[in-house]
């Protein structure tokens, strides 16, 4: 893997430069980890998906990147592959891991984000397939996206339909955009009698609830193998910075406050790493990650917003100056525990799966 270049690619925010940066990382075979080679995958495992997506985050310090790659991973990629049918996936899977085509999934809607009971986009059925009807909002790569993975009541049931930038009635737009992972671009789907042949139901119908929850447990745990390695740059930096600053001739990581906040960064850091390695471990093993995505998500998204306010203290103003990422990394450390589920609902998933109440079955 070779990503000296990526910063050498346009700014990030600017739509192009968005596409244009999902692309260099599939053509360096980041889209194609834990995927078999009948697909087009490495046939290799999780754990290696691990490896290189912390390269990627260390290197590119773009969490925005980060998510935008991991929406159009667990919210298309692995859909097509796990419940696709055999034209749906020779029509799209290829294309989708060269990033020649760009996606992701549309949950979230105006008056429902965790609640997937509140979904309101409908499909109804039609002579020549679906019509489907609704708004879906704060959806990640909708601006730059060629097909969504959208969700919608099917005779009350929730399914999954896979909806072109092309197709009669939809139409993805470019606001309203968010101030955390700023590279990520996202907008609101509108849908206004979108019709859509039969061959663009994924999986059977009524299989939405399956589908998200599948989505989003490997969303909310392997995004953070990115963010742990910027994470990791960010403790170099103020490893790096503690030993160049003196204060009272001394240096700054002889202050034991100083020294206790950087421990604590390392701490956060290895301990995610833990969490994301238990995830590809029993992911490997072909078994469900239910609780320990949650944890990871909950622990690692507190984590990351923490480290991010402690690097900002030890930096000081310097960490402030417009050329320095780090109240940037603030902001997406903010919208890190809100993506994916809020950390309160991986709160109510653990405490379901501990025993305390109904909702999540399966470990």
């Amino acid at each position: 893997m070779i990503l000296a270049d990526l910063k050498q690619l346009p700014e990030a925010g600017d739509q192009n430069a968005s596409r244009m940066r999902l692309q260099y990382i599939a053509r360096q075979g980041l889209t194609k980890h834990a995927i078999a080679t009948q697909f087009g995958g490495h046939n290799n495992s999780f754990q290696e998906l691990l490896r290189h997506h912390e390269a990627l985050g260390k290197c590119c310090l773009d969490t925005g990147l980060m998510l935008s790659l991991n929406a159009h991973l667990w919210g298309t990629v692995f859909p097509l592959l796990n419940f696709g049918n055999s034209l749906q996936q020779k029509n799209w899977l290829q294309k989708l891991l060269d990033a020649e085509l760009i996606a992701g999934h549309a949950i979230t809607e105006v008056q429902a984000g965790s609640d997937i009971n509140a979904l309101q986009t409908t499909a109804i059925v039609h002579k020549t397939g679906y019509l489907l009807k609704g708004r879906k909002r704060f959806i990640t790569n909708t601006p730059i996206a060629d097909l969504l993975i959208i969700y919608a009541q099917l005779d009350q049931q929730l399914s999954a339909f896979i909806v072109c930038r092309n197709d009669s009635g939809v139409y993805f737009t470019d606001a309203p955009q968010v101030s955390g992972c700023r590279s990520a671009t996202m907008g609101d789907v509108i849908l206004e009698d979108c019709l859509l042949p039969e061959n663009r139901l994924l999986g059977k119908a009524g299989n939405g609830k399956l589908m998200i929850q599948q989505a989003l447990e490997l969303e909310r745990a392997f995004i953070f193998a990115g963010i742990a390695g910027i994470m990791a740059w960010q403790l170099e930096q103020v490893i790096t910075y503690s030993r160049q600053r003196k204060i009272n001739q001394e240096h700054l990581g002889k202050n034991q406050a100083i020294s206790h906040k950087i421990a604590e960064m390392k701490l956060r850091l290895d301990t995610i790493r833990l969490w994301l390695q238990e995830c590809a471990r029993l992911k490997d093993q072909q078994k469900r990650i239910s609780l320990v995505s949650a944890e990871t998500k909950l622990y690692a998204s507190e984590a990351f917003l923490q480290s991010c306010l402690d690097s900002a203290q030890i930096l000081g103003a310097s960490g402030l100056l417009e050329e320095q990422i780090h109240a940037q990394l603030v902001q997406d450390a903010m919208a890190s525990r809100l993506f994916s589920g809020t950390s309160e609902i991986q709160k109510n998933i653990i405490a379901a799966l501990s025993g305390t109440g109904e909702g999540f079955k399966s470990r």
